[in-house]
């Protein structure tokens, strides 16, 4: 992302019980995302990992970029595998004509806690030779998984340096990533007005404080009877 006002969301859409998953980054790398159905439970696939692509099914993958035209750009793929870092690569080949390699990885605690996650995106620029590419794909063959090279100590560095090393490995930049949700009282009562005075309007009738949930930080919002009144004569105006 070029602008620093710039969103990059990836939604998926599935018909298996976790039904789906929206996330978003901007181009400080502040991540949200949330899953549909966060209750759901399945036992590991056949290669003992979590299976993603059991949870989430056959559907469909859509990448929404939103760099402050009029419209979002929206670029969308089947889901192949469920796999996200298979159906990323996919999405690349297909839609953006840009081969990629995408690995992700989960590694969790008996306990259900999160032990090691990570991963990586590598691209190959226009004009890459033949022999550089068998060679990257020969190293990357190499590559059990990120979570087991995170899980023995290695940095993000030295996975670069450990698969890129003999290219002539130069890094340029680093950027903090962290969960980061920017929903506050006037957004939701921004999303409130947008769903029309009918609904607002029914919602005072019932004369009860209600209550808003954010998807990704699971923030509850008190919205009174008053404050929708208020919201009502803004969503007329």
């Amino acid at each position: 992302m070029k602008g620093e006002n710039d969103l990059l969301t990836l939604k998926i859409e599935g018909d298996g019980p976790i039904e789906g998953l929206t996330v978003t980054a901007d181009a400080k790398g502040d991540v949200k995302g949330y899953v549909f159905n966060p209750s759901v439970m399945l036992p590991p696939n056949d290669k003992g990992k979590l299976d993603v692509g059991g949870a989430l099914g056959v559907g469909v993958l859509s990448v929404i970029r939103d760099v402050g035209l009029k419209e979002p750009y929206i670029g969308q793929t089947i889901l192949v595998t469920g796999e996200i870092a298979e159906d990323l690569t996919y999405y690349y080949a297909t839609s953006e004509q840009t081969p990629s390699s995408v690995a992700l990885g989960v590694l969790m605690n008996k306990d259900n806690t999160v032990r090691q996650a990570g991963g990586f995106i590598l691209q190959l620029l226009p004009g890459a030779s033949e022999d550089m590419i068998s060679a990257l794909e020969e190293k990357l063959g190499e590559v059990q998984s990120i979570t087991k090279l995170l899980d023995e100590g290695n940095s993000p560095e030295m996975i670069l340096e450990h698969i890129l090393g003999e290219f002539g490995l130069e890094i340029t930049s680093r950027i903090e990533t962290k969960f980061d949700c920017n929903c506050t009282k006037e957004r939701v009562e921004k999303a409130l007005i947008s769903i029309g005075k009918k609904e607002i309007q029914d919602m005072i009738d019932e004369g009860k404080t209600i209550e808003v949930n954010c998807h990704f930080c699971n923030k509850n919002y008190a919205i009174t009877v008053e404050e929708l009144k208020r919201l009502l004569e803004k969503a007329a105006g």
